[in-house]
């Protein structure tokens, strides 16, 4: 699968780990950046992993931030992104089957090396289940999105 990964400084460190991993598990990875842990803006890589993710060069993102909030709060504000923050791998491989996420948020503060692997890994195995009321929601989602899409 082709994984499109970003982080800010705080998430530098965790970025490097977990793209060796999923390179490693035979997945492409397209990084986005930072390249260092110098302090940088993480709206900036929430809409580089978006614009991959949008231009179909990519399945699937990761975002890392020291809490995690940032970078999701930023990467859901683009339409056609549904970005979750994990913590637990119950919601990185629901949130994919029941709410077609496609951005993994985490916080490289809050986790640990081996959670986020176990977390990537249920991100990256997850199908949306495509249920008709998980349609009708994801749905409802995009229509949010243009109501609002055009909001100053």
């Amino acid at each position: 699968m082709r994984i499109a990964v970003g982080a800010d400084h705080a998430g530098y460190d965790l970025k490097q780990i977990l793209i060796a991993y999923l390179r490693h598990r035979g997945h492409e990875v397209i990084d986005v950046g930072t390249d260092s842990d110098d302090p940088v803006d993480y709206p900036d890589y929430a809409e580089a992993v978006s614009k991959v993710l949008l231009d179909g060069r990519a399945e699937r993102g990761l975002l890392i931030c020291g809490s995690g909030v940032g970078t999701s709060v930023s990467a859901n504000k683009i339409p056609g992104i549904r970005a979750g923050l994990c913590h637990n791998t119950y919601s990185a491989r629901q949130g994919v089957e029941h709410d077609d996420m496609n951005v993994l948020v985490l916080g490289a503060r809050v986790i640990g090396v081996e959670l986020a692997r176990e977390l990537v890994d249920n991100f990256l195995a997850a199908q949306f289940c495509g249920e008709e009321r998980h349609r009708r929601r994801v749905e409802k989602i995009k229509v949010l999105e243009q109501r609002y899409g055009k909001a100053k």
